[in-house]
């Protein structure tokens, strides 16, 4: 399948997912509330020693460091070259050799059927155009090769806080699809359609114990992940809006505790593995 889209919109659109995963942490918030994520889905994709393994939308490596681990031989790749220097440097700490790559997910520059295992962890739902991004996962996995995706679902808690943010920001561009659609397993069916075959998938939840209170949860995604961080930004100059946005973040954390004391909060996901057709 062949999607296109007027090229000067997208590049612009591009440059700014670009610009807003470079602001505030997003490794912090990878290796410090998340990290659990990617072993689990290189330990549902089968990643075994040898495999060519390609992680899209790959940000730090929470899912490539992991696949390198069980020994493959990992390409990481991302729109924002600022993740991939975090993730080089968390590599080479643990004396890890990964290749990384700059690439849009939605035009990958790597050839048909060159890899074994092809997957993303909460990275190429992000991409705009699902449609071109679902093509290129399969175009450059081999037939019989597996295809791995771990997404937040459009009803768990980051799908929550993604609407949380919408009233805040600039609408998005005609034609670019929510990122929690890639969480609803009937919509990446349909993104693959009859390409791919064994499609395994189940919702899990993620057990976050990460912050003190609801008040810790919002300062630090207000300061480290990129969509909060972006938010801010656009109503820097609005002191009544930048109130009621620390308002609503505190309340969806707090909507969201389980019991009481100490925060703690589980955040749903998609896990779907698929095999591609011979």
């Amino acid at each position: 399948m062949t999607t296109r889209f007027d090229p000067a919109a997208d590049e612009a659109l591009k440059a700014r997912h670009r610009a807003m995963w470079a602001l505030g942490d997003y490794p912090a918030v990878a290796t410090g509330v998340i990290a659990e994520l990617g072993p689990i889905l290189v330990e549902a994709c089968g990643v075994r020693p040898g495999d060519r393994v390609l992680d899209v939308a790959a940000g730090s490596g929470n899912a490539a460091i992991p696949a390198a681990l069980a020994g493959g031989r990992v390409t990481a790749s991302d729109l924002t070259p600022e993740l991939l220097d975090a993730g080089r440097r968390l590599a080479a700490d643990r004396g890890l050799d990964l290749a990384w790559r700059q690439a849009d997910a939605e035009a990958l520059p790597f050839a048909d059927g060159e890899f074994d295992r092809v997957l993303s962890c909460v990275g190429v739902m992000f991409a705009p155009h699902h449609q071109a991004a679902a093509d290129e996962l399969v175009r450059v996995c081999r037939p019989g090769g597996t295809i791995g995706l771990l997404s937040w679902t459009p009803e768990g808690f980051i799908g929550q806080l993604l609407g949380t943010l919408r009233p805040y920001v600039a609408p998005p561009p005609p034609g670019a699809q929510p990122p929690p659609l890639w969480g609803d397993e009937q919509h990446v069916r349909a993104l693959f359609s009859d390409r791919v075959t064994d499609v395994v998938a189940h919702r899990q939840v993620l057990r976050v114990e990460a912050f003190a209170n609801p008040q810790a949860f919002r300062d630090f995604f207000k300061a480290n992940y990129g969509p909060t961080v972006s938010a801010y930004r656009g109503i820097a100059d609005n002191p009544q809006r930048t109130t009621a946005l620390d308002h609503d973040l505190m309340e969806l954390a707090r909507r969201n505790e389980l019991g009481s004391g100490p925060t703690v909060l589980e955040w749903e996901y998609l896990l779907l593995t698929a095999r591609r057709v011979s």
